[in-house]
């Protein structure tokens, strides 16, 4: 399989971090209004999305790019083939299904899940594995908020995410570059760490269909494909899931993929980065720069067997 390279883009066009302030305060007052056009009952409990302590305060990626260069498998395997072709992808009416090693087991509609959280803006790294990144303004909500709310069991160890397949708007599913539906998955404590959360927006509007709507996971210390995108289903389990990359390419890829710039993929030095919208490349950080927030998670592991 051919990975393709961004183009170089001039740093002019980077967005400065004044105009995005600017920018962002206008976007939290129009954010319940965007919102509200894709989840109309859910508009009085969302209101703007809040700042949090856990942003960083690097400038965004340009949304052109954000939305423009995606890995999205399911909508095909160059970058731009998720902008061009995921028009189509339906994301009314939405539910997601929680279960598994729970005591409560739900489904859920997306106005519901929306409701259990204040929207809060999260301004993450996203590290992908070909040594590209981005910095991203997500709107969303602590995936923990919506675990707690089935209860799980003493027994539960992880969490198994399961992506939407819907062949018909979705022609990447109809080859065979991957097993279907797309799964993800992280130890419990991973998934209920105050860094991971649902993302149902970015900058300060709703999420794109390229960009994994109506909700993904957004896990910013692990490598992009752990957070999977279009999640319908929720399982909790007392066995390590067998992740779709895992699956695919064992000898490539690992259950844990938290950003090393010591453990190199075998095609892709992880000691660099080219972010989008920067010309040189730049140090790639241990945990992509979250190591204080998560470093304790991996206490006594060998980081680089446990890639």
């Amino acid at each position: 399989m051919l990975i393709r390279r961004p183009d170089d883009i001039r740093p002019s066009e980077i967005t400065s971090r004044c105009l995005f302030e600017r920018r962002r305060e206008f976007l939290r007052l129009s954010a319940g209004v965007a919102l509200a056009g894709i989840f109309p009952s859910a508009h009085g409990a969302l209101g703007p999305g809040r700042s949090s302590s856990y942003s960083t305060s690097e400038t965004p990626t340009p949304l052109k790019h954000v939305t423009a260069y995606n890995n999205y498998y399911e909508f095909g395997t160059d970058k731009e083939d998720p902008a061009r072709t995921a028009h189509g992808l339906r994301v009314r009416p939405w539910t997601i299904s929680i279960d598994g090693l729970v005591r409560q087991p739900k489904t859920l509609g997306i106005e519901d899940i929306l409701k259990l959280a204040p929207l809060e803006e999260r301004i993450y790294r996203l590290r992908c594995v070909e040594g590209w990144s981005m910095v991203i303004p997500w709107l969303g909500i602590p995936v923990s908020s919506l675990l707690k709310l089935v209860e799980p069991l003493g027994s539960a160890k992880y969490v198994e995410f399961i992506t939407a397949v819907q062949p018909e708007t979705m022609p990447g599913t109809r080859t065979r570059v991957l097993d279907w539906p797309y799964t993800e998955g992280l130890r419990l404590d991973e998934a209920m760490h105050p860094l991971s959360i649902m993302a149902a927006g970015l900058y300060g509007d709703v999420l794109p269909n390229q960009n994994g709507a109506p909700l993904r996971l957004v896990v910013p210390w692990k490598y992009g494909f752990k957070s999977g995108k279009s999640i319908v289903r929720i399982r909790f389990t007392d066995k390590e899931p067998r992740t779709s990359w895992v699956k695919s390419a064992p000898q490539e890829y690992g259950f844990y993929s938290n950003v090393n710039p010591d453990v190199d993929h075998p095609r892709w030095s992880q000691a660099r980065e080219r972010r989008i919208g920067e010309f040189s490349k730049r140090t790639t950080l241990m945990f992509n720069g979250y190591a204080e927030q998560v470093g304790q998670l991996y206490t006594g592991m060998d980081l680089r067997k446990n890639f």
